[in-house]
């Protein structure tokens, strides 16, 4: 056989081979795993390390007598579902870059230790909570100011699961009760997205993060234009029709909700510290007034007043939902509610209390347990009884991840 007719004959056999391979593969796809090879995987989805043999005898023993959801709470009781699989599902909230590779901190420590304890977690984006270390680490005590009691957490190896104190964030942050909003009056959420900037930053990250869609999704260019800022142009490059047919989309809805910010913000010494290592989360409150603006509002709501000054300046921090008339009713607002408040735990429930909230945490869980989104008509489905299940159940996240895992457990 020729040099040449070899390297034919060998690339047939290839070719066989990984037919043969795919056509096996294809066909085991189809058989549905057995009992303890759901049970593992299920432990592999949620706490992503090996059961022990105990754990998994009992696990499939649930699973054969059909208590698949106690199967799956069963490997919630593993620390690395805390550690590890949570804390890298609530990371890329708090960071622009939406990076997991980042420290614990309080935003992350809050989502745990509300997961933990079976908490309504609309409560997330409202409610007069944090999540700090035992007190019997001897952890430095948590500051407003720095990271290093989560980081001294999280690098002394510590359970989460067992090691997490719910206190309210306003005994420790200074901020009055009224004044917090669960993890966007969080630190970490802070330094991310009040700093610098217009605090429109953490609208659009609470917009994503939280109720699954970015600004070019929501954007709807019918609605009032009256509460747009004087920062933006009404004619950008000279044409106005660049500010009617894009900019007014995002603007009409989100700077009457930003408005909710208007006495936050994330204070840090630039020229010592440009990444606001050291910086601190800073409320104007009843009595505080802002030497640039003679009010509570912060100065960063009055910046480029010249660009347009007939635009709307900011008086205060109440603030008003657009977005209840035109396309984004879809969003699911809940009727109950005026859709218009002051301050940012009013604005928080308002989001938290959407169907497009409930709806984005389930379809997140989903995406982290089964390592794929929704893609077909099944899944959809599941995604939509789990939403149902999600609000029936008292908004427990914990569980949604158990019916994920078990929906999943199978592939």
């Amino acid at each position: 056989m020729t040099g040449r007719n070899r390297i034919r004959s060998l690339i047939r056999k290839a070719c066989s081979t990984a037919v043969l391979v795919a056509l096996v593969f294809g066909q085991t796809s189809l058989v549905q795993a057995g009992p303890r090879e759901q049970a593992k995987r299920i432990y592999d989805r949620i706490a992503g390390v090996p059961p022990s043999a105990d754990v998994l005898n009992a696990m499939e023993s649930d699973i054969v007598s059909g208590n698949t959801i106690d199967a799956a709470f069963t490997a919630m009781e593993d620390s690395a579902f805390y550690d590890v699989t949570l804390k890298n599902f609530a990371a890329p909230w708090t960071n622009e870059a939406m990076s997991k590779f980042v420290p614990l901190n309080d935003y992350i420590a809050t989502v745990i230790g509300l997961v933990r304890d079976g908490e309504d977690f609309r409560k997330v984006l409202y409610d007069d909570v944090l999540y700090i270390g035992n007190p019997s680490l001897n952890l430095p005590n948590y500051s407003t100011s720095n990271n290093n009691h989560y980081e001294s957490l999280e690098n002394s190896g510590a359970s989460l699961k067992d090691n997490l104190e719910r206190v309210n964030q306003s005994t420790y942050t200074g901020l009055p009760p009224s004044a917090t909003a669960g993890v966007i009056t969080s630190r970490a959420s802070a330094r991310a997205f009040f700093s610098a900037g217009t605090n429109r930053a953490m609208f659009r990250f609470t917009l994503i993060n939280h109720m699954c869609n970015d600004l070019e999704q929501v954007a709807d260019v019918t609605l009032p234009t009256d509460r747009i800022r004087q920062d933006v142009s009404r004619s950008p490059g000279g044409d106005s029709r660049v500010f009617l047919n894009n900019c007014v989309g995002c603007h009409t809805g989100m700077d009457p909700m930003t408005q909710a910010f208007a006495y936050y913000d994330y204070e840090y010494d630039a020229n010592t510290d440009p990444d606001g290592e050291l910086g601190r989360l800073v409320y104007n409150a009843i009595g505080e007034t802002d030497p640039e603006t003679g009010s509570r509002v912060q100065a960063k709501y009055h910046i480029n007043s010249a660009t347009f000054e007939q635009g709307y300046v900011t008086p205060d921090d109440s603030w008003d939902n657009y977005w209840r008339q035109g396309a984004n009713r879809r969003l699911g607002w809940d009727p109950s509610l005026p859709g218009s408040g002051s301050g940012a735990k009013s604005l928080g429930m308002e989001f938290a209390n959407s169907e497009a909230f409930a709806e984005c945490q389930v379809k997140k869980v989903f995406e982290n347990v089964c390592l794929r989104p929704p893609s077909d008509s099944a899944d959809r489905s599941q995604v939509s009884s789990m939403v149902a299940s999600f609000a029936s159940q008292g908004y427990d996240l914990k569980r949604v991840f158990a019916e994920s895992a078990v929906y999943c457990m199978g592939e």
